[in-house]
């Protein structure tokens, strides 16, 4: 069976500005130390707190990745899933979360956003669309 990359739910490669019912979804520290990344670009453009490293605030909502594996992750992805599906009418921006500082690659995280697939305002990144399809369609 193949499945195929909803388009209209890839996630920009680089999100500038938000629309009113958008959310950029982020990753982050346990700390909230949003210095880096997508992180400082959550607290410098749309309301990132320092200090708060899980959830909502402002535009955004932070799943921390820095970990040392992956199934460390896996709750904070459960949460925030269960989050956004209680706001059907807001659509949530994840970028590439822990594939950058944090030093996971899609392949690692992709797979934990499988639950979202069928959740039509989660968006995701091109790069975890084609590793989740690519899982889908060897099943």
């Amino acid at each position: 069976m193949t499945v195929t990359i909803p388009k209209e739910r890839v996630t920009p490669a680089r999100i500038e500005e938000l629309g009113k019912n958008e959310i950029f979804v982020f990753g982050s520290n346990l700390r909230g130390a949003h210095l880096g990344g997508a992180a400082a670009t959550a607290r410098r453009k749309w309301g990132a707190v320092m200090g708060q490293g899980v959830g909502m605030q402002g535009k955004t909502y932070a799943i921390p990745t820095m970990f040392a594996s992956v199934g460390q992750i896996a709750p904070y992805v459960d949460q925030f899933i269960s989050y956004a599906k209680q706001y059907p009418d807001t659509v949530f921006l994840v970028t590439e979360i822990g594939c950058g500082i944090a030093g996971f690659s899609p392949v690692d995280i992709a797979p934990l956003f499988k639950n979202a697939m069928e959740e039509q305002n989660i968006h995701l990144p091109l790069s975890f669309w084609q590793v989740l399809t690519e899982k889908q369609g060897d099943e």
